[in-house]
């Protein structure tokens, strides 16, 4: 791997880099975000990425959008498409590209609204932004763009950064309801990656709504990467909650019929998640599903675990309808 590829994806992680060069980094904190698997996933992207062969990346599940940043920045396409069935995270998507300016200027006032507090009064705005947000979500609109959606779209990147461990979690009511994180310095608005993501979506389709919307966009020169809420490892360790409905055991096999459809155009298509054997050895959900497919199995990191001894490495499932 090259220097800028390594210096890419320390940059993506939230690491510090050596090089003189900039790059834009996900602007959420987002839990299951793929920043440590992209040393996994470089190797086993196209190799006619870098041609130009391939003109559009697709991305159903965009989450946090660690692969599309780093995608974005390496290769040359004439288009990406992102999509995410949770409405609050589409929403700052599209104001980031939209209204960044106008979101930093929110973001700016919310940082020194909060470094002139201390902790208890930290809390306190803290829960102020958020009871806001839940209470105004039942009468927000979502179809419409205006003053309302970038004001929205900053108070949930307040919230983001200075609510517990960064997670976003929803309710069955749609509410956000992370405790507060009890930083003392948190980087609210970091200006100038909110600017340089903003120069990346201008090529960029942004879409909400279920995976299948995407597959309009599927052809034989796309490049697909689905990255669904995982199958939980346990019956006590799930964390599907980043939109009101969860992701059921039948929406995983749904989403393999989506992998097939986007197979039949002539797409390249990789998809990763969690691998049933770290709890059940002899538990074969996908290597059944996707029997038809290549699956491999990489070692990884699981972050979410409230028991701290709990998180270690685990195997992850990496599948793909081509070889390189």
């Amino acid at each position: 791997m090259n220097k800028s590829r390594e210096e890419l994806i320390k940059a993506i992680r939230g690491r510090r880099t050596s090089g003189k060069e900039e790059y834009a980094k996900p602007f959420f904190k987002w839990a299951g975000g793929k920043g440590q698997l992209l040393y996994e996933f470089d190797p086993r992207f196209p190799e006619d990425f870098g041609s130009g062969s391939i003109h559009r990346y697709i991305e159903p599940f965009v989450g946090g959008g660690a692969v599309f940043f780093y995608i974005s920045q390496l290769y040359p396409l004439r288009q990406s498409v992102i999509c995410d069935i949770n409405a609050e995270l589409i929403l700052t998507w599209q104001v980031v590209k939209k209204d960044v300016q106008s979101l930093i200027n929110i973001l700016q006032d919310l940082q020194k609204a909060y470094d002139m507090r201390d902790l208890a009064e930290q809390q306190n705005l803290f829960y102020q932004v958020r009871e806001e947000m839940n209470r105004e979500r039942s009468r927000f609109d979502f179809s419409s763009y205006g003053e309302h959606t970038i004001k929205r779209a900053a108070q949930l990147l307040f919230l983001n950064k200075t609510c517990f461990n960064g997670l976003f979690r929803l309710n069955s009511k749609g509410e956000f309801n992370v405790p507060f994180g009890k930083y003392k310095k948190p980087d609210i608005v970091n200006e100038k990656n909110l600017l340089m993501a903003s120069g990346l979506l201008t090529n960029t389709i942004i879409l909400h709504g279920d995976f299948t919307t995407c597959l309009d966009y599927v052809d034989d020169r796309s490049f697909v990467y689905i990255d669904p809420p995982y199958r939980p490892l346990n019956k006590t360790s799930s964390f599907t909650a980043y939109s009101e409905d969860g992701f059921s055991e039948q929406d995983q096999v749904r989403l393999c019929d989506f992998f097939r459809k986007a197979h039949e155009t002539g797409a390249k298509v990789m998809l990763s998640n969690s691998d049933p054997r770290n709890e059940d050895p002899d538990d074969n959900f996908f290597d059944d599903l996707y029997k038809d497919f290549l699956i491999e199995r990489v070692r990884a990191k699981r972050f979410i675990n409230s028991v701290g001894e709990k998180r270690g490495d685990i195997n992850e499932l990496i599948i793909r309808n081509y070889k390189n």
